[in-house]
């Protein structure tokens, strides 16, 4: 089946039908009616598998997806148009043109945690950049994937975009097919399973990956603001977002001070038992639920309510100074757990964050300007926020990805496109003039007036 669905993705490439600009606007066109028309639908499939409530659904998931059209349908036509540059004297007389062209037949491999949004919005650029698709939606989120499967089946023809079903051997085989392009977002231990498979037929990829994200809290910060900002980015989808805050480090003089904000601001947004709240998110299943409890056992913490087992709602939990060597301060955390640590000097926090891989993400909370310069200046990381944590994704304009092991190649808006697009670079020679310079026989006066070019 999966081969069948391949070349017959292939043939129509070959035909080279997906390179009309007209047709990948029409069909981002029926896209986004259909997101808007299937709202709801939407909205009960996250509700199913990850007790999104609708809010978060729309300003997550379905909002986002839908500002990512927009943004590609004003851009499409100058994003695929061929750009003239500059030749050199050497080749005078002649210009250079810059030819976007598709890569082919890509995959995306969409993760459990944003189970439409991650895979619309690479799906999205992919269609704008002229390819054909075939998704592999995430089976820990059977509603979405199945929802994404319909909306494959009434948006796009088979053969141009196609969703595929199934578990981890399903990806498997999928990943075992020449695809042209890869695009996978989810954790690094797949990813690099996914690297691995991409390198036996050279196929480029682009990995959105993770990591332990840190949110630096200054003593010149505005507290109630940043505690605000932190608990909204890190219990959205209770903490299931590659980019939320993993960890604190803050200034040693406001520690206290911030976790008592912290702790106002969590009973503030969902109550005094979050675990009762219905629209506090759940975690995905009872292995990962299980897994995160695991990971404060022994710690100093503090939990707001209680944690609901059978509605898999975790409560949310900060653990006080954990040691850099609990379990908690190893993995990527993926849930409503923050550790915070101090830190006296910005070299300490500095120090301490380079210690680990490059982070996805880095948020800073301080009103001094020269602080905010020496941590963007001394930390490597994918991309974040001064003052805010998290919505950096929301902006089209702002492309987005890892470094290192937290991820591979960008996306969003012209990131996107630029993800699924090679650029091809033709010299336009001209017949009237041929210089003979550089044919033998060579001389020393040829010589001497190369090295003057």
């Amino acid at each position: 089946m999966y081969i069948k669905a391949f070349q017959r993705q292939q043939a129509l490439f070959a035909s080279g039908r997906t390179k009309n600009i007209s047709l990948r606007i029409n069909y981002l066109k029926k896209l986004r009616q259909w997101i808007k028309d299937n709202s709801w639908a939407i909205m009960a499939a996250l509700r199913s598998d990850l007790n999104k409530p609708p809010f978060e659904a729309q300003a997550t998931e379905i909002g986002v997806a839908l500002d990512e059209i927009r943004y590609a349908l004003w851009h499409i036509r100058s994003w695929a148009k061929p750009r003239y540059v500059l030749s050199s004297l050497k080749n005078f007389p002649s210009y250079g043109k810059i030819y976007p062209e598709p890569y082919g037949v890509s995959l995306i491999i969409s993760p459990w945690n944003y189970p439409f949004m991650l895979t619309v919005a690479p799906l999205i650029s992919a269609i704008a950049a002229g390819n054909c698709v075939i998704i592999k939606p995430s089976e820990l989120a059977p509603a979405t994937s199945t929802l994404i499967a319909k909306m494959c089946d009434e948006v796009f023809h088979p053969a141009h975009v196609t969703a595929i079903e199934g578990d981890k051997e399903t990806s498997q085989a999928l990943l075992d097919l020449p695809f042209d392009k890869i695009f996978y977002t989810g954790g690094t231990t797949v990813g690099r399973i996914v690297m691995e498979a991409a390198a036996k037929n050279l196929t480029p990829v682009t990995l959105e990956l993770g990591g332990k994200s840190p949110c630096i809290v200054d003593q010149s910060a505005n507290l109630k603001l940043a505690a605000r900002r932190i608990v909204w980015g890190k219990l959205i989808n209770a903490g299931q977002t590659c980019v939320a805050p993993d960890y604190i480090l803050a200034h040693e003089s406001i520690k206290d001070r911030l976790i008592q904000e912290i702790l106002r601001e969590i009973r503030k947004q969902y109550g005094q038992n979050p675990g009762d709240n219905l629209n506090y998110p759940k975690i995905i299943n009872d292995r990962h639920f299980q897994r995160l409890n695991t990971l404060f056992d022994g710690e100093n913490i503090i939990q707001v309510g209680d944690s609901n087992p059978s509605t898999l709602q975790l409560a949310p939990t900060i653990v006080d100074s954990p040691s850099l060597d609990s379990p908690i301060m190893q993995e990527e955390i993926f849930g409503p757990i923050l550790p915070i640590l101090t830190f006296s000097m910005p070299a300490d926090a500095v120090k301490l964050i380079r210690a680990n891989p490059k982070p996805l993400a880095l948020y800073v909370f301080t009103s001094r300007k020269a602080v905010e310069k020496y941590y963007l200046k001394n930390i490597s990381f994918g991309g974040g926020c001064i003052n805010d944590t998290v919505v950096h994704l929301s902006v089209p304009r702002l492309p987005f990805g890892g470094v290192g092991p937290s991820g591979m190649g960008s996306c969003h808006g012209k990131a996107g496109f630029d993800a699924f697009t090679h650029y091809r670079s033709v010299l336009h020679k001209s017949k009237l003039v041929d210089i003979p310079l550089r044919y033998p026989p060579y001389t020393d006066w040829a010589l001497k007036i190369l090295k003057m070019l």
